[in-house]
């Protein structure tokens, strides 16, 4: 996980299954993330929320076009030395990011594509064993 600027403290919750994996108020280095997941047959919940973002982190011109935004960007995710960061980029991850553009719209559930530019949820669901999730969805 990384940030696009650590001067701006944005927030992420790493949440597995409801069970808090990593909490912190303020990415300021880029940081990697290692929790072991049992592989026995189920059903999983990853959560990724960001918060600590306001309008005021984004810029944007005269026209409304963004200039200059802060972003926390989910990168190099691994299962056993295998990245998964394509894979989780795609149409079959089943990853949701479910954002209200920081309080200026109504929220929406949208596709994720690595970074988080509003505070939100980014959910990954998925089954074990992970080998055989990996087998029907890459």
């Amino acid at each position: 996980m990384d940030s696009t600027d650590y001067f701006v403290p944005l927030g992420i919750k790493i949440s597995l299954d409801n069970q808090i994996v990593y909490e912190t108020s303020h990415v300021s280095t880029k940081t990697q993330i290692h929790h072991a997941i049992s592989d026995d047959d189920g059903e999983h919940e990853l959560i990724f929320e960001m918060f600590g973002k306001s309008p005021e982190h984004t810029q944007v011109d005269h026209t409304g076009a963004i200039v200059s935004d802060v972003l926390l960007s989910l990168g190099d995710v691994s299962v056993d030395e295998i990245n998964l960061d394509q894979m989780l980029q795609s149409t079959k991850s089943n990853l949701t990011y479910c954002h209200d553009f920081n309080g200026t719209q109504s929220a929406i559930m949208d596709s994720f594509h690595g970074s988080m530019g509003c505070n939100g949820i980014v959910t990954w669901k998925f089954t074990t064993p992970i080998y055989l999730w990996l087998l029907e969805n890459m």
